[in-house]
This record gives C-alpha cells, structure tokens and sequence, in this order.
C-alpha cells in the first residue's frame, strides 16, 4: 500500500468530520514522504492544517464550490479528456475492468474516474504502474493545479504532490488547449443543472448501498484511529 497516495486520495475526498479527526495521522504520511520535495510537502501543510481546524460546513462548502460547481475544476478525470462525447462512457467502463482486474472494488457513489477513487486504486499498485498512470494524466493534473493557485486554494498543493510523483513530465502544449476552456460561472444554475443529471449515471456499485464512510477507507490505508474518534464521524 502506498500510504501517501492513499493519503492524497483522502485529502482529496469530500470533507467529513471523521476525515478532520484523521488528518493529524494523514498529514503525518504526506510529511514524511522523501519522494516529495521538502518545499512541496511544507506547502501541503496548510491544507493539512485547514482541513482539520476549520468549521466543517465551510470545509463542505468551499469543496462543492471548487470541484462540483465548475466543469474545468471538475475531479472527474474524463470530464477534461472525452467531455460529453460517446468514448467518455466506454472509457468509465474500460476504466472500471482495470480496478476490477486489479482486485479493487470502488465501493463508492463516485464514478470510476474519480480522482480520490483512482489515486485509492493506485495506491494498491506497485509505484512503477502508478507513476505511468499519473504521468498520463499530468496534463490534467498540472491544468487543476493552474486553476486552483489562480483562485489561490490550498488545494493546489495536492496536484504539485501528484505532478512530483508522476515523475513531473507535462506535455504543455495539452496543459494551455485545456486553460483554453472557459470556467463554468458556479452560479449558472443551467450549467449546475447539467452537472447533476450527468452525476445519475452509475457506473459502480449500488448508489443505494450508500457512499463509504472515510473511516473505512483508514482502516484499508491501516492508519489507527481512535474508536472514540470513529463512532463520532458517524
């Protein structure tokens, strides 16, 4: 298990309390990570800090903000790559064998191209299979990156941790035709509206079977937690 991947992948996640009572133990991962260079994990540390002292609602809020109300901030990798072309449906599922291949069942309401679901798929993989996942994806990678530092959101820090661990090979001629797309005003309400229906698509499990408590994605990164801490992120 690559614990730093894995602590990516939850720092990533939509923000719940039982996410703020484990960040002491993720940011401890991300700090400790010698393949991250110093200045990367020390600017990592203020989101680490955010998201284990701030009002959770605000923490909720500032999520839904960043990556739910605006397609081009949008954690759905394939958004930026097949956008709302056929080949995007065929690549959820191509996508979807890989885990499934690989022994990983994303017991999530997310859809396959998730980017916490993929970085917890790879975390399960050997470093060399990650790297050159990661390394295909840079482009989109280093363009999330760009777009959260220009509304100066911590948040950046995570997409400079991936970029050094897909081993930092961008193709930047991809990197400008994707920060050529406009942003989607968040209070376009037609645009909001485009968004949800898209999210009715399952391509995992039963979306009645409820989305994973963070809790549980801990215990597969065998990270301790506090039972005192777990009954209260219920």
């Amino acid at each position: 298990m690559d614990r730093t991947l894995k602590a990516l992948s939850l720092v990533l996640s939509y923000p719940t309390r039982g996410l703020q009572q484990a960040m002491p133990e993720i940011g401890a991962v991300l700090a400790s990570d010698t393949r991250l260079t110093a200045a990367a994990r020390r600017d990592l540390r203020p989101l680490v800090e955010e998201l284990a002292g701030r009002d959770i609602y605000e923490l909720e809020e500032r999520y839904v903000s960043l990556f739910d109300r605006s397609r081009t901030l949008s954690l759905n990798l394939f958004e930026h790559v097949h956008g709302e072309s056929r080949d995007r449906g065929g690549a959820m599922v191509n996508l979807l064998e890989t885990y499934r291949d690989g022994g990983f069942d994303p017991a999530t309401c997310e859809l396959p191209d998730h980017l916490p679901v993929l970085l917890e798929f790879l975390a399960t993989r050997p470093f060399t299979e990650a790297r050159a996942t990661l390394a295909d994806a840079a482009h989109i990678l280093a363009a999330l990156n760009q777009r959260l530092l220009r509304r100066e959101s911590a948040y950046a820090a995570v997409f400079i941790a991936l970029l050094q661990l897909s081993g930092d090979s961008v193709n930047r001629a991809a990197v400008a035709e994707l920060l050529d797309q406009p942003d989607v005003d968040p209070n376009d309400l037609e645009a909001l509206d485009e968004v949800w229906e898209e999210s009715e698509v399952r391509f995992g499990p039963d979306p009645n079977a409820g989305c994973p408590q963070v809790r549980d994605m801990l215990s597969r990164m065998d990270m301790p937690v506090d039972p005192a801490q777990r009954h209260a992120g219920q």
